[in-house]
């Protein structure tokens, strides 16, 4: 075989014609090969133009620049990698065995060039499609010049997901994960269009236990206690798309949704700290509810009157403080620092103290998420919690447990106050003094909110009645226009 290698090849005269070869002949262009055309000449090389291969394309396979191709799909679903986006580039599909509606061709896109001025790879799913495209430039990238529609080669996916209880939210185009347990959200699709991959999150900790009081002593009565601080509310997290897909709290976090992946996403509830039933130590905190790099704390344990220094354990939101006899009038004694450790937007508020003037025996209330907890010698009441629609409803969590209370006069007469109310939200009531063996009154946090515990005086012996409340995770994002 003869070769003649050259660089250009040109008539004789001006505007003269040059022959390949004889009538008959077969030229044939090598594999990889490109022809380039001035973009004025039409037939040999044209830009739009496809060569196409006979050799049936059974699996996944990349795509040469003028290069059609017959797909047969019977035997599944194909990926295609499209060439490098350069002006001019063409390549072709055509459904060999009509069966692209029952297994689809997905085009993948090189790198960051768009289909139809979309940044999502298309797919082919009409039966006995035919269809061509030609690379255009970067604003539209690939476009269908025949048959077929840009649409039917540009499909937007979003987040397909397991996990929890899953809803939809009232307007339809939104999937809602409840997580009241541990659990996994599993991702299996994470959207193919820009932003399609993010989800909004409401991420609430478990609730603080309430305090126990203490016996006044030089008080007469033979059950005239002191009042224990209220448990602190869990700490409250959420975001919410910008501009608000729904109503949220004042906490929330607008713009700040998770990206998400293929893959299993752990998610932690916390439950909530142990109401105290001796004067012996303060209540345990919550613990921690997590998903993907959210993590919210669990509300501070409720201070008790014997253990020093009667202060609430810091966390989400602060624990109430608890009262403590002091030869000094007014003595105070501090609840707990909320948005501890600190994040932004704050995740909790402060708890309530605890002052010691005679008449005045309460314990603080605990924080909630958007208000600290009242002072002992108010009427020691939880925070107020936070309410958001994230779940399709207007529902309030993460309120602070109220403190107990003691003597509101002293030494005599001596009179019994109630004790501080729940913060809404789910806080817990503290109880109220009495000189009877059950002052009673003391409530729980609420389940799934992430309430604290209410606040007791040593007659209260049900330490459960003390518990905070377990905490919750949602999750939310859009699955379709």
């Amino acid at each position: 075989m003869s070769e003649v290698k050259v660089n250009k090849i040109s008539p004789r005269t001006n505007c003269g014609t040059v022959t390949l070869g004889d009538s008959g002949d077969t030229f044939t262009i090598p594999a990889g090969a490109t022809i380039t055309n001035n973009g004025t000449a039409a037939g040999f090389g044209a830009t739009g133009a496809v060569s196409w291969d006979t050799t049936v394309k059974t699996s996944g396979f990349t795509a040469v620049s003028g290069v059609g191709y017959f797909v047969d799909t019977t035997s599944g679903a194909i990926s295609v990698n499209l060439p490098a986006g350069t002006a001019g580039a063409v390549v072709g599909f055509k459904d060999y065995a009509n069966t692209f509606d029952t297994n689809a061709v997905t085009l993948v896109r090189n790198g960051s060039d768009k289909i139809g001025g979309v940044a999502v790879d298309a797919t082919l799913s009409t039966e006995g499609l035919a269809v061509t495209l030609v690379f255009v430039d970067a604003t539209k990238g690939w476009l269908v010049t025949d048959n077929g529609t840009q649409n039917t080669a540009s499909t937007a996916l979003y987040v397909t997901a397991t996990g929890g209880t899953i809803t939809c939210s009232p307007c339809g185009d939104y999937k809602i994960h409840t997580f009241t347990g541990p659990g996994a959200f599993c991702v299996s699709c994470a959207g193919n269009v820009e932003g399609s991959n993010l989800v909004d999150y409401l991420v609430i900790a478990g609730g603080g236990g309430g305090g126990m009081g203490g016996n006044a002593g030089s008080l007469p009565g033979p059950d005239l206690t002191d009042g224990g601080g209220g448990g602190g509310a869990g700490g409250f997290r959420e975001s919410v798309p910008s501009p608000a897909a729904w109503t949220a709290s004042p906490l929330a976090n607008p713009g700040n949704a998770r990206p998400v992946s293929v893959q299993s996403y752990p998610i932690a509830v916390g439950s909530g700290g142990a109401g105290q039933s001796c004067n012996c130590s303060n209540a345990p905190s919550g613990s921690v509810s997590t998903f993907s790099d959210i993590t919210s704390a669990g509300g501070g344990g409720g201070a008790s009157k014997g253990f020093p220094p009667f202060s609430g354990a810091d966390g989400g939101s602060g624990g109430g403080a608890s009262h403590r006899n002091s030869p000094t009038a007014n003595s105070t004694t501090g609840g707990g620092a909320g948005n501890t450790p600190p994040v932004s937007p704050s995740q909790g508020f402060n708890g309530g103290n605890a002052n010691n003037p005679w008449g005045n025996a309460r314990g603080g209330g605990g924080g909630g998420a958007t208000a600290d907890g009242s002072s002992g010698c108010q009427s020691g009441n939880g925070g107020a919690g936070a309410t958001t629609s994230i779940n399709g409803t207007p529902t309030a969590r993460a309120g602070g447990g109220g403190g107990a209370s003691g003597p509101t006069t002293g030494p005599a007469p001596i009179n019994m106050g109630n004790g501080g109310a729940g913060g809404t939200g789910g806080g817990g009531k503290g109880s109220g003094a009495s000189l009877g063996p059950d002052p009673g009154g003391r409530s729980a946090g609420g389940t799934n909110t992430g309430g604290g515990g209410g606040g007791a005086n040593p007659g209260c012996t049900t330490a459960a009645l003390g518990n905070g409340g377990s905490g919750i995770v949602i999750i939310r994002y859009k699955f379709q226009n």
